[in-house]
């Protein structure tokens, strides 16, 4: 029995769109699970309510909202606030495919350098474009630490300029990495169990017992990565908006 930990990636269309020139504009297995996290958000939000008492679901819609403006006001102060429709977006849409994704038979969107590329650049532009129009030229403050020594400012001055323009690469990288890994890792595992059993039968199934349980380990793990990584995608981004607001600090 062969274990495949990389077609659980495959991007597969469903139908197609129609054509531009040459290419084919299909709507694929990613779109569709981008579409199914869009859609329980949405639900979410919509159905959560305004009850004095709050219910599941307005609970958990209250305690993601005062989640994300908490993280936003430690750390891009209450100006940063301006801000929460994206970073919150941004929170919802990658921990809610990331928790969809661990569902066997299911697609990660996250796992897909393009998609998490996307956002990445979407939050540079962002802090870019925010940074000149409020700051103007004095937004490149960012670029010259206060009280570092003149004999080595501008060697100080390259290493914030390269680190600046590539945020978007490990802003991108470091969730599309954690979620590829995690799932090649559950894959692997959970291919051991089977292949174990229909090779040696029962004594195969006894034996599968150990990787069954780091199986299930790893997919309690996977849980708070898929929690832990949009988390991480929205306190940097508040990290980078902060310097759009207030550069220099």
């Amino acid at each position: 029995m062969k274990i495949d930990p990389i077609h659980q990636f495959n991007i597969e269309p469903l139908f197609t769109l129609g054509h531009i020139g040459n290419h084919t504009i299909a709507f694929t297995n990613s779109s569709l699970y981008m579409l199914v996290a869009v859609a329980i958000i949405s639900i979410l939000m919509l159905a959560s309510g305004t009850r004095l008492v709050p219910g599941r679901l307005q609970s958990v819609a209250e305690i993601s909202y005062e989640f994300v403006a908490s993280t936003i006001r430690s750390t891009a102060g209450a100006e940063g606030m301006k801000f929460f429709p994206l970073i919150f977006s941004l929170f919802m849409f990658i921990c809610v495919s990331n928790l969809v994704g661990i569902i066997p038979y299911t697609f990660t969107v996250s796992s897909h350098l393009i998609v998490t590329a996307a956002l990445a650049l979407l939050v540079f532009f962002t802090v870019l474009i925010y940074g000149l129009y409020k700051n103007g030229l004095k937004f490149f403050k960012i670029f010259v630490p206060h009280g570092v020594p003149i004999y080595i400012l501008p060697l100080v001055m390259f290493i914030e300029i390269l680190s600046f323009f590539l945020r978007p690469v490990s802003h991108s990288v470091r969730l599309f990495a954690n979620m590829l890994a995690g799932h090649i890792a559950l894959k692997v595992f959970a291919g051991f169990v089977a292949m174990l059993g229909f090779s040696l039968g029962a004594i195969g199934w006894i034996g599968g017992v150990l990787p069954l349980a780091l199986t299930v380990a790893l997919t309690s793990l996977e849980i708070l990565v898929a929690f832990l990584q949009a988390y991480v995608f929205a306190i940097l981004t508040c990290i980078y908006l902060n310097d759009a607001i207030h550069p220099g600090h």
